[in-house]
């Protein structure tokens, strides 16, 4: 027989899921607290005091609440003294955050990058740059307790490795070990692919916050896709899972695809198709050229409004198919895929009702993200405070605090 967990792997859960609950919910008191939990109020005035000794969070009086009579306690995260510093290697920028427990953001940097290939140790040395300029600004007596970067690629999860990055011309790079040595602050740097971070970031704190089947679509100069099945991130064996723009929707007659197949629906539907449909000039590129489009298009463009309506047919037919496979409660239009969606959002819907099972679309709801451009800031910080909230005294221990 197996035994149970001790008192101590029981306290250590009871910590974590504390501050996990103060991470994502915010202020809130020991009362709600204890209901959430399940847990009696002596257990949790315990877990308050060891979290607010160890400086994770505090309690203080709420702002002014209109009721007569002294108000409870609620107890806060300490965004300003526990932190995460995210970053972020994009297609056409480089930007880093400082982001404090509680998901609020303390500092940033971005700069814009050229397209096309790059050489990984520069953009390595660029985010340790930013890191150092976000570092400087912070308070003494403040604590970084992970690090977090989001990748346009096939990141193998184990030792963030990308092992293929078409669009920004990598391959087989040890990204997460250069950058953890150029950072050089005695944490790893732990790497995800963009799109399951943006899943990740809209299911905790956007759109599908309280969902627990979802898909979320990333358009960037590709399409990425991010999987949330029964709350956790579908990661498949390797960490490769959710490459759904690299799911082969035109077989006849398709467009080429930088992965060497034909007729994906990155090809089809990405932001290269949509703008060569609409006419546009080849040198125009990005979210801004992208958004031209969609606007064009709400004024009466002919030729933006039958890129807008050709796109809408391929997302809509991948989306169906994939209703269909996983029975998402929502479905959510991340990146320039937001723009996209707000634009052909008809043609989209109907194809996936000519194309989805209706019982398995029957609660199907479509949304746009919420956390526009952040989205992927927000999950790397995310993947980077996920040790703390599964230990919090443990990884205090492990940073030196």
């Amino acid at each position: 027989m197996k035994a149970g967990p001790s008192q101590e792997e029981i306290r250590r859960h009871n910590l974590g899921t504390l501050l996990r609950h103060v991470h994502l919910g915010g202020s809130t008191s020991r009362a709600v607290l204890a209901d959430r939990m399940g847990l009696n109020r002596s257990t949790i005035l315990g877990l308050v005091s060891e979290l607010s000794s160890a400086g994770l969070i505090r309690e203080e009086l709420p702002q002014d609440t209109g009721r007569a009579g002294r108000p409870s306690l609620v107890v806060r995260p300490e965004s300003d003294r526990v932190y995460v510093l995210a970053f972020d290697v994009g297609v056409d920028r480089l930007a880093a955050a400082r982001i404090g427990l509680g998901g609020v953001f303390l500092g940033r940097r971005e700069t814009p990058w050229p397209r096309g290939g790059f050489d990984s140790g520069e953009v390595a040395d660029v985010l340790a740059g930013f890191a150092r300029q976000l570092m400087d600004t912070a308070r003494d007596g403040t604590l970084c307790v992970g690090l977090g970067a989001a990748v346009r690629g096939l990141v193998r999860r184990s030792d963030g490795v990308v092992r293929s990055a078409a669009h920004i011309g990598w391959k087989e790079e040890e990204f997460g070990e250069d950058l953890t040595r150029r950072l050089g602050l005695g944490l790893p740097v732990s790497v995800e692919n963009e799109a399951n971070l943006g899943a990740v970031a809209e299911h905790l704190r956007g759109a599908g916050t309280g969902c627990q089947d979802l898909l979320y679509l990333h358009g960037d100069i590709g399409i990425g896709g991010g999987i949330i099945a029964g709350g956790q991130l579908l990661g498949g064996d390797g960490g490769y899972g959710g490459e759904i723009g690299h799911m082969v929707v035109n077989p006849r007659g398709g467009r080429p695809c930088g992965c060497g197949a034909r007729g994906c629906l990155e090809s089809e539907a990405g932001e290269r198709a949509l703008l060569q449909a609409a006419r546009r000039d080849p040198s125009a590129t990005g979210r801004d050229a992208v958004r031209a489009v969609v606007e064009a298009a709400d004024r009466g463009d002919i030729s933006a409004r039958a890129a807008l309506h050709d796109v809408g047919d391929w997302l809509g037919i991948a989306v169906g198919g994939l209703v269909n496979i996983l029975n998402p409660r929502t479905v959510i239009f991340g990146g320039t895929l937001r723009e996209v969606f707000l634009g052909s959002a008809a043609q989209i819907r109907s194809r996936i009702n000519s194309h989805a099972l209706g019982a398995a679309r029957e609660h199907l709801r479509l949304r746009v993200g919420e956390l526009g451009d952040d989205a992927v800031l927000v999950g790397a910080a995310e993947l980077a405070f996920s040790e703390i909230l599964v230990g919090p005294l443990e990884t205090l221990a492990r940073t030196g605090a």
